[in-house]
């Protein structure tokens, strides 16, 4: 007979062969352990692009704002916003050490925000600019840099969209914008936004004020594109009509007679002798309605066409002259 023991029940936990029921409760994690590949992933990714990522200021005497940059190749190379550079000849770059070294501004392009710099050093730690075409919504980007003064920020997200656009300083529209939700503030300017494999595939530019978890930035392959026009030429070449134009609406009755989709045309002012409209035999009053299929209802839909092109290459314009269609061929060259 079992009796009690105390007012207690033995219980025996061990199992049918006699080992215990319960597994030993396993020792506490390390703190490595604690880090989910979020967490690592960030963290390689600010240990090796963190000494690339610069402070730039303007030199003595200069003046203007603080923003931020990243080297590009160790010869010093270094990219930048066109805004945060502002035509600024002598700049200096801080590195995260607190080292100010001496920069020049290479060439600015206010059309894209870029500016490139050339920052008097050698050997010094880079960024790869990444591939910015295969960016998809939902993707981890992290964004570096020394936002309201702070050195060495970093802020992590999600692209948001891609393909988005926006004006630069100049008015201009630019294409294939990046927005994230990685936090700017001022100073994030011209820093890196990377992807989880440490490489730019963006230059943050610009945060909606007001507005919560909206970043964008310029993406890696116009800054490709930009950084190799401003290497090779000082400045970027771009496509040019050679016109001066403005936008207008279109009669309902031409709209109708010719099945436009369209209510409105970049209607010609002046023709720039010799220039490539010129000699396609574009005229002063031409009302331009399409460019190689594509509708034409602004004078953004006519640089957004030109944007498209990196060399050479040919358009078909069809214009209303004296309400008839004609269709022009035009011979695109860069600007010299």
């Amino acid at each position: 007979m079992n009796t009690p023991f105390c007012g207690f029940q033995y219980i025996d936990d061990r199992g049918p062969g006699g080992e215990p029921a319960h597994a030993p409760q396993s020792p506490p994690p390390s703190d490595s352990n604690l880090l989910d590949a979020y967490s690592r992933a960030v963290i390689a990714v600010v240990r090796e692009i963190g000494p690339a990522v610069i402070s730039v200021v303007g030199s003595h005497g200069e003046g203007g704002g603080v923003g931020s940059g990243f080297v590009l190749t160790p010869d010093g190379y270094a990219l930048t916003n066109s805004h945060v550079a502002g035509g600024r000849r002598k700049l200096r770059a801080i590195t995260p050490e607190g080292d100010a070294l001496d920069a020049e501004l290479v060439g600015d392009d206010p059309a894209t925000d870029l500016a490139l710099l050339r920052v008097a050093a050698r050997e010094l730690p880079f960024a790869e600019l990444g591939d910015s075409e295969g960016l998809q919504a939902g993707q981890l980007v992290i964004a570096m840099g020394n936002p309201l003064g702070f050195q060495s920020t970093v802020s992590t997200g999600v692209v948001s969209a891609t393909g988005r656009a926006m004006r630069g300083e100049g008015g201009r529209l630019i294409d294939n914008i990046i927005q994230h939700t990685a936090p700017l503030n001022p100073g994030n300017s011209g820093g890196p936004l990377l992807d989880s494999r440490g490489r730019a595939v963006g230059i943050n530019t610009a945060v909606i004020a007001m507005a919560q978890g909206l970043g964008f930035a310029i993406p890696s392959k116009t800054a490709q594109w930009v950084v190799g026009e401003l290497i090779t030429h000082g400045r970027v070449r771009r496509h040019a009509l050679g016109i001066t134009a403005t936008v207008t609406p279109l009669p309902r009755r031409l709209v109708r007679e010719h099945d436009l989709l369209s209510d409105q045309a970049v209607h010609v002012m002046e023709v720039v002798p010799g220039g490539p409209a010129h000699e396609a035999g574009i005229r002063s009053g031409d009302l331009i309605v399409s460019v190689n299929g594509r509708i034409i209802a602004g004078l953004d839909d006519l640089h957004q066409i030109l944007s498209g092109f990196r060399s050479a290459g040919q358009l078909l314009v069809t214009i209303l002259r004296k309400d008839r269609l004609v269709e022009m061929p035009i011979e695109l060259r860069l600007g010299e």
